[in-house]
């Protein structure tokens, strides 16, 4: 087995990455083997790196993206060294280019409402218009990832407790808080959904009663959108943004957010307090006599 297929494997059984997050990693190991023209990983050097970085530099990728291929690199290489017996990582001591920080996309308490309240005409006897509100409740309320609210069981759910098991990133589980309306909406959803699901185990089933995909989930959010009026493009991330700046701007608990989201590092977390910084700063302008100037 080659370095890159040992390392890869590294990364699903030891670390037990997703296969979305390894598959990421091979296309970034092979496009540093097309940047380096087809000499060999192990054979690569610093000169050999920063020469990837300025071809990259040079097709106007982003800056994240270059930083992102940086850092499988250097993954890649530090595997070598401990465990493949390579010299030394060739991408010590570079740096990535600086890239300014994108706030997300987040929806105000206002459209998390009109969402929610709307939603398509019914379908199914109601019940695809009852799972898709449950779904959607579910994210604002608990500030879900797309692919942890897909991969949901109903063993998962603890509707006495007003709970929810959650399997995030690195596989690493965490317990949520669901809230009232979410746990209005699921119990809602749970008795129709005894009539279409096929997958016994899956909460949110589709219209075939197999577990619904994330990109189903994708489609039906954006549909509801449309039909609410928001005049944007909504995806689910936006709700796990909305669910975590709305949580702060009321609690001022960066910590509590943190543990809710699953994020590893508190440094994650804290690009929500630019976002209530925002919000504070509107505030003040609308409402300070000696504030910026009203256009």
């Amino acid at each position: 087995m080659n370095p890159v297929d040992r390392y890869l494997q590294h990364l699903a059984a030891e670390r037990r990455l997703s296969p979305h997050t390894v598959a990421a990693y091979r296309r970034d190991l092979a496009s540093l083997a097309r940047l380096a023209d087809g000499k060999p990983l192990t054979e690569l050097g610093a000169a050999d790196i920063r020469g990837a970085i300025v071809k990259l530099r040079s097709q106007n990728l982003a800056a994240t993206s270059v930083a992102r291929q940086l850092s499988s690199w250097r993954g890649f290489y530090a595997f070598a060294c401990r465990r493949l017996g390579h010299a030394d990582n060739p991408c010590l001591g570079l740096r990535p280019p600086k890239a300014a920080k994108a706030l997300p996309d987040i929806l105000s308490p206002d459209a998390c409402a009109r969402l929610l309240q709307g939603g398509p005409a019914a379908e199914s006897g109601d019940a695809l218009q009852a799972r898709d509100r449950a779904m959607f409740e579910l994210f604002y309320s608990s500030g879900l990832r797309l692919a942890e609210l897909a991969g949901l069981d109903l063993g998962d759910l603890d509707l006495q407790s007003g709970e929810a098991q959650v399997t995030g990133k690195g596989r690493k589980s965490r317990v949520v808080p669901v809230g009232r309306q979410a746990l209005a909406a699921l119990g809602a959803w749970l008795p129709l959904r005894l009539a279409l699901a096929r997958d016994t185990a899956a909460l949110f089933v589709g219209r075939n009663g197999s577990r619904l995909t994330p990109r189903s989930v994708q489609l039906r959010l954006d549909r509801w959108a449309r039909q609410a009026g928001l005049g944007q493009h909504v995806h689910p991330h936006m709700l796990r943004h909305a669910f975590a700046t709305h949580v702060l701007q009321s609690s001022g608990d960066l910590r509590a957010v943190q543990e809710m989201l699953g994020h590893a590092s508190i440094s994650t977390t804290q690009v929500y307090t630019h976002l209530d910084w925002q919000h504070l700063a509107k505030v003040y302008d609308q409402a300070h006599p000696r504030a910026r100037k009203k256009p």
